[in-house]
């Protein structure tokens, strides 16, 4: 009788979940339902914030993954962004319905519980909580509200550091806590939720002109637009109709339902681009309904259509190369420069502090140039495949002929140019390609 009595009241403190409605969650029901899942999946979840809004509401991220907590070795991290602009709704609750679905069906569904254990997945369903919590005291507006800014009306999504222009923008605590999220995590694929639009957007957002008269315009190319813009394709072709083109009457036609943001129309500030640039990110931009804020019955509706687009996304991440650069008794080198030939950035991908580089490209034969500051480069041709079935990117490692206490001084550098002496570098290279372990 009292190991019943015991029983019984261990279930009562487990919390149960119920599943969640498809209708718009305010601030606190949001975070509770948060809190609810990470007190459910302890061992796959971890609930943290970021910052702050203006008015001190938290900027939530539930992280999901094997190692949820912190970063691991060898294991990329990627994230979802929601609701940058509050009055663009629908994405806050896609991503609370994608957690739910990640988290139920793990150990249940092969393919989720490979991608949980081989990724680690930051979910922020909202960026401007204040913005959101405006637009729910005013009517509804398919094409706009001026909860699409945060409390200082300012467009959050006009307020990051660009690298075409100077922007006089005032930075804001939303934007700061995001660019820091980003400067210190080391994230290799993202995407951002919007509406107004069905289509995926892809880097440049914004260009350099010559002219000081005449705005920029037209396709802005980056470095890694044929990268870009097969993950755009994923996930137009994943989506029920988004590779259509044609789902908005407001919107031009968007062929295979992706675009260059700049060709679509370009802007400063925007978080896509600093993503990429300052970040190593790759970040889509993804609009998701014609109708910015749509009632809330229409939702079960999108969560529909973006599911398989959303879950596809994931294994995406394991596209093209990663690996370390450490001296020969394994100790990392940070910020050591991993360049493809012919794929130059404006600030080159550097690597992290335990000597990691992630590099996402497609098939083909590449030239891989890797550098330490001070010490030396080298540079080799490599075979990249599409490894993504395995749920890793292909595996090369750089090891430099360098002591640890070289490598200790090497570290604070942030940054530098090689010294020449290729002759007094000996790099060994590892290349290994391996179905993921971690299951």
């Amino acid at each position: 009788m009292f190991r019943s009595i015991k029983f019984l009241w261990v279930w009562a403190t487990i919390p149960y979940v119920t599943a969640l409605e498809f209708k718009y969650h305010n601030t606190k029901e949001l975070e509770s339902y948060l809190r609810d899942i990470n007190t459910k999946y302890p061992s796959i979840t971890h609930l943290y914030s970021v910052g702050k809004s203006v008015t001190g509401i938290n900027l939530w991220v539930l992280a999901i993954g094997k190692y949820p907590k912190e970063h691991t070795v060898g294991i990329p991290d990627m994230k979802y962004i929601g609701n940058i602009h509050g009055d663009e709704v629908v994405g806050r609750e896609m991503l609370l319905h994608l957690i739910e679905h990640l988290v139920e069906m793990y150990e249940k569904d092969a393919t989720i519980t490979r991608l949980i254990n081989n990724a680690r997945i930051h979910i922020m369903p909202s960026m401007n909580p204040d913005g959101f919590e405006i637009t729910q005291r005013t009517k509804a507006d398919c094409m706009f509200s001026n909860g699409r800014y945060n409390k200082e009306h300012i467009d959050l999504n006009r307020n990051f550091p660009d690298a075409f222009e100077n922007n006089l923008s005032p930075l804001q605590p939303e934007t700061r806590a995001v660019m820091n999220w980003i400067l210190n995590e080391t994230f290799v694929l993202s995407i951002s939720l919007h509406g107004g639009a069905v289509v995926a957007s892809y880097p440049y957002d914004n260009r350099r002109t010559d002219s000081k008269f005449k705005p920029p315009s037209g396709y802005s190319k980056c470095p890694d637009d044929d990268v870009f813009v097969y993950l755009a394709k994923n996930y137009s072709y994943s989506h029920e109709s988004m590779h259509s083109g044609d789902e908005c009457q407001n919107t031009p036609y968007f062929q295979d339902g992706i675009t260059n943001g700049a060709e679509w129309y370009h802007f400063l500030g925007g978080m896509q681009d600093f993503n990429y640039i300052s970040g190593q990110c790759f970040e889509l931009t993804v609009e998701l309904s014609c109708c910015k804020n749509p009632p809330p019955n229409f939702l079960e509706e999108y969560w529909n259509e973006n599911e398989q687009s959303l879950i596809n996304f994931l294994k995406l991440v394991h596209l093209g190369i990663k690996g370390q650069v450490m001296n020969m008794d394994g100790a990392p080198i940070k910020n050591a420069t991993v360049e493809v030939q012919g794929r130059e950035h404006i600030i080159p991908f550097r690597t992290n502090k335990w000597g990691e580089y992630y590099r996402p490209l497609l098939p083909g034969l590449y030239t891989l140039n890797v550098t330490v500051p001070g010490v030396g480069s080298n540079t080799t041709e490599l075979q990249v495949f599409n490894n993504m079935e395995n749920f890793s990117a292909l595996v090369l490692n750089f090891h430099f002929n360098i002591n640890t206490t070289d490598v200790s001084s090497l570290t604070q550098l942030q940054y530098g140019t090689a010294s020449g002496i290729q002759q007094n570098t000996i790099l060994l290279i590892s290349i290994v390609i391996f179905s993921a372990l971690i299951y």
